[in-house]
């Protein structure tokens, strides 16, 4: 068994782990993985395992998506604890946490559009990164703000951050320094973000391993730092390299059969596609069978045998 996820430093916090989607669409063979890796690792650890859904886009969320992708997680053999929680259901808890940043005057109200902040970066002098905001109604006067409500155009809600980066540990990833900007904390059509929600989410549902996509290591920094806006302790993280296409690129469906029914389709059972998943991080080689206990032993090897690197 060849080892290609690498872990640095134990878990400093408690076991327990998450999977999260959305229900935006099916999930493809990237989300089964990182599914898989949390479960087996809070498993691995004698810690529980919880589901999310992450509803609160609900132009884009379809109720068929809740039932079909809770079907495909089954298909791989994952159980998870207690009831499966919808953050559309929880909003209450993202107000309380919005109220106390205000209370300490860490929000402000914000007139900008993506255009118009994607516009601001490309100007001469403006902030690389169309995702990165130049702090355009940061600073604006009373009179400033009254006139821009007075428009009509609903404002968002953005954090005062006045750090440039946090410096943060990852499991996977190791010793990082994350960027930050101040970021959407609620949407102008009120939706919360994800960044908020995430953060109460996990400290509410008492989550201490957060295993996700490397994609959204870059972004973390904005939660550690809420969870220091907050007085909450963060999670531990391990962001996992992201399943790559026979081209090398990030899976995507043009790569063809990249969901569980595709799978299917082909004639390939759950079983097979969870040893596929597992031996693409050296847990198991593709030709081999192994059962779910026994890939918990190996997820459990793997945690216990992370490069003693402290953060």
């Amino acid at each position: 068994m060849s080892a290609v996820l690498s872990l640095y430093g134990p878990n400093t916090a408690h076991p327990d782990g998450r999977f999260a989607p959305s229900p935006t669409g099916v999930l493809h063979l990237g989300n089964l993985r990182t599914a898989l890796l949390a479960w087996l690792f809070a498993r691995a650890q004698s810690g529980r395992f919880l589901v999310r859904l992450e509803d609160l886009d609900s132009g884009r969320v379809r109720t068929a998506f809740y039932d079909e992708q809770l079907r495909d997680l089954v298909a791989l053999g994952l159980d998870w604890d207690g009831p499966v929680v919808r953050q559309s259901e929880r909003t209450a808890l993202y107000e309380r946490a919005l109220r106390t940043l205000d209370t300490a005057g860490l929000v402000y109200p914000c007139w900008c559009t993506r255009a118009e902040i994607r516009n601001a970066a490309s100007a001469p002098h403006g902030t690389p990164g169309e995702d990165r905001y130049p702090g355009t109604c940061r600073n604006l006067s009373e009179a400033e703000r009254a006139a821009r409500t007075a428009t009509g155009r609903p404002a968002a809600v953005r954090a005062r951050v006045e750090t440039a980066s946090v410096a943060l540990h990852d499991r996977c990833a190791g010793a990082t320094v994350a960027p930050l900007d101040d970021f959407v904390l609620q949407r102008s059509d009120r939706a919360f973000a994800y960044n908020l929600a995430v953060v109460v989410d996990d400290h509410d549902q008492g989550v201490g391993e957060v295993v996700r996509g490397a994609d959204l290591l870059e972004t973390t920094g904005r939660q550690v730092w809420l969870h220091g806006q907050l007085g909450l302790t963060p999670p531990s993280y391990i962001h996992v390299p992201m399943l790559l296409g026979s081209d090398g690129a990030r899976l995507a469906k043009r790569h063809g059969a990249v969901t569980l029914a595709d799978r299917a389709a082909l004639g390939e059972p759950p079983a097979a596609v969870r040893t596929a998943l597992a031996a693409s991080v050296g847990l198991c080689e593709r030709s081999d069978a192994p059962t779910l206990d026994e890939l918990i032993a190996r997820s459990a090897e793997l945690l216990t045998s992370a490069n003693p690197a402290t953060p």
